[in-house]
């Protein structure tokens, strides 16, 4: 075949219908869009304007990336004449556009249609001219009569039949129509060592997030903490499908030793068990950090190419990994490794990881914004003073930002800080906002945002939210618990109490869900509220246990037992103020004890206790409504009524 250089300005059209335009640099099929990403279609065009040419590697990498590039040209020119071939359906080991020259480039094939000639014709034009006179009047193939309207009759029906056929043959890979759900369950570690847990858990992480944001509107994907529970166990996919409410399931696994990773995934539709495609993926473990996003885009790739419908892909970044980024990754995946397991111990080390993370590579926002959710906690849990670690968690929220503007999880930190710490609701609602329009499938800001709706007294947007963070990570104790804090603050006690008893039945030892006792105590029902602090205090001691007896025994209106527990608080923990202000405000409380209630309150103002955001909604606070003093800190921790 001759080469023909087309020009730049044609319009070509070529194979079953595809045309593309080189000036707007659009592709379709009879006349409907298809999707292709920018390098891709560059690609592509330059294929088309040296047709029937071999175009060298080299050259793709001059002309798309210009002289002296210093990426890995390789793996993106790989992606993108598979994306390529799967937009045109192309068969690379029978080729009818694109044909590989193995080692050197690749050949566009196809010859092109004139657009002229492509073009409907008219009745005129449709005569079988050419045809001799015998076979027009005598017929084709033994026919006689007129054979047309019965040769178009017969091809109308073959081309009926391949339709059924493929349609049948296609079945369940068809895109499903509106929004589905989809679980990442977690990768399996094969390497037999349990310290390598990190990196399976890790890169389930990184699907999950990936995948989350591929395409919001129509591609929900469960979160880590609901996944994770499946991560020992061997249930039906059936079962799971039920239990998270998700049409589709990712499962794979990790196997990796000194050099190399072996990484294996299978995506499953749970209706029929249909395997929908399957790969592995064998890599140098040296470049881990380029590793990752390499695997975890080509999967998404598939995925969006099975699930997704009008999604259009941001532009693809290039960029060079800074001086010890694998290490920092690594000690990166360890540190949310140890943050999702919400304890103190796992709060401390993780704070290590991400410290060591940042002095590996200052330049990983990630590590920043690790390093924010973990301080942030340490003051929500009560394990260090706020003027202590709020202070922390904002400066390296803020780093985490300076580096990367669109990390959803450094905007949700700084939502926490602003609304927990400086009461500045403004701010902090801007920041859930922005963190959820980065990021539309992160459970984390549904759930926290929603607790900051319900702490200004907005209950029926906060259990809205409240409700798209349950489906978004359903198996999640600690959103279940905050979705009955928010049904407690709101005076929906009989609902609060069952969603409370239900996360205590799977974890007696979630601190967030014994809040039952304040719902029990508004129901009058103090034995009930007793028995939990009982059942509390086989596993901890602290001041919280004397702070709630205190509470209930004086609601209860048993004064004796309730001045024992204050005098218990009082005794043990009184060089504690500044961390448990907040279990010390609940015993005078219970006391009746406004006067040491209200100073307790003014110092946990003067502390900047994130207990100062629930004074609007919690009940607890009913006492002090009518109290002048009590109006003047709604009004310093802007919740004026």
């Amino acid at each position: 075949m001759a080469s023909v250089v087309v020009g730049v300005q044609e319009t070509v059209r070529f194979g079953d219908g595809f045309e593309f335009d080189p000036v707007s640099r659009t592709l379709q099929r009879d006349d409907f869009p298809l999707r292709l990403e920018r390098i891709p279609t560059e690609i592509l065009a330059y294929l088309i304007e040296r047709r029937g040419e071999l175009v060298t590697r080299e050259q793709i990498v001059e002309r798309i990336w210009g002289e002296g590039v210093f990426l890995d040209t390789d793996n993106s020119i790989n992606g993108a004449i598979r994306k390529i071939r799967r937009v045109l359906k192309d068969d690379p080991e029978r080729p009818r556009y694109l044909q590989t020259i193995t080692g050197k480039g690749y050949r566009f094939i196809a010859p092109l249609v004139d657009l002229a000639e492509a073009r409907p014709a008219t009745p005129a034009e449709s005569q079988p001219a050419s045809l001799p006179f015998s076979a027009r009047e005598a017929g084709i193939g033994g026919f006689t009569g007129k054979p047309l309207p019965l040769l178009i009759a017969l091809c109308s029906l073959l081309l009926f039949a391949v339709a059924i056929w493929g349609a049948w043959r296609s079945g369940s890979r068809s895109k499903p129509k509106g929004r589905v759900m989809l679980a990442v369950l977690p990768f399996v570690n094969l390497t037999g060592e349990s310290d390598q847990d990190y990196f399976s858990d890790g890169f389930t992480e990184e699907m999950i997030i990936e995948l989350g944001r591929l395409d919001p509107p129509h591609l929900g994907v469960i979160a880590r903490t609901s996944v994770m529970y499946y991560k020992t166990g061997h249930k039906p996919f059936p079962e799971i499908a039920q239990e998270l409410g998700v049409q589709y399931v990712l499962e794979g696994s990790v196997r990796r030793d000194a050099g190399k990773v072996r990484i294996s995934a299978q995506l499953i539709q749970v209706g029929d068990q249909t395997h929908l495609w399957a790969r592995d993926y064998d890599r140098e473990v040296s470049g881990l950090l380029a590793l990752q996003t390499e695997i975890a885009h080509e999967i998404t790739d598939e995925i969006e190419l099975t699930l997704v419908h009008d999604h259009v892909s941001a532009p693809e970044v290039h960029s060079i990994p800074a001086p010890g980024a694998y290490e920092a990754y690594d000690l990166y995946l360890k540190g949310r490794y140890f943050w999702n397991k919400r304890t103190p111990d796992g709060f401390r080390q993780a704070i290590v990881c991400f410290h060591q993370a940042i002095e590996k590579n200052p330049t990983d926002g990630r590590a920043y914004a690790g390093l924010a959710d973990s301080y942030a906690m340490m003051s929500t849990y009560s394990l260090a003073a706020p003027s202590e670690v709020m202070p922390k968690a904002r400066a390296a929220a803020l780093k985490a930002l300076e580096i990367d503007p669109s990390l959803a999880e450094a905007h949700t930190s700084l939502a926490v800080i602003s609304e927990n710490y400086d009461w500045d609701w403004q701010t902090a609602e801007k920041e859930f906002r922005r963190a959820l329009q980065l990021n539309p499938n992160y459970s984390t800001a549904h759930q926290w945002y929603a607790e900051f709706l319900a702490f200004q007294g907005r209950f029926t947007e906060a259990l809205a939210e409240s409700e798209r963070a349950r489906q978004l990570d359903p198996l999640s104790l600690i959103i279940a618990a905050d979705n009955g804090a928010i049904l407690y603050f709101s005076r929906d006690y009989d609902r609060a109490i069952e969603r409370f008893r239900s996360v205590l039945d799977m974890d007696p030892t979630l601190i967030r869900a014994h809040l039952i006792i304040a719902a029990y105590v508004e129901k009058g029902q103090f034995r009930e509220a007793l028995a939990d602090i009982d059942q509390w205090r086989q596993r901890d001691d602290g001041p919280w246990i004397s702070a709630w007896q205190a509470y209930v025994y004086g609601r209860a209106g048993d004064r004796r037992r309730a001045r024992l527990a204050l005098h218990h608080i009082e005794q043990v923990f009184h060089d504690k103020e500044d961390t448990f202000g907040s279990a010390f405000v609940m015993a005078y409380l219970g006391m009746s004890d406004v006067e040491h209630a209200l100073a307790f309150l003014d110092k946990t103002c003067f502390e900047h206790c994130n207990a100062g955001a629930t004074f609007k909604a919690d009940p607890i606070y009913d006492p002090l409504r009518h109290e002048p003093r009590f109006q003047g800190l709604l009004h310093r921790v802007g919740l004026v009524q």
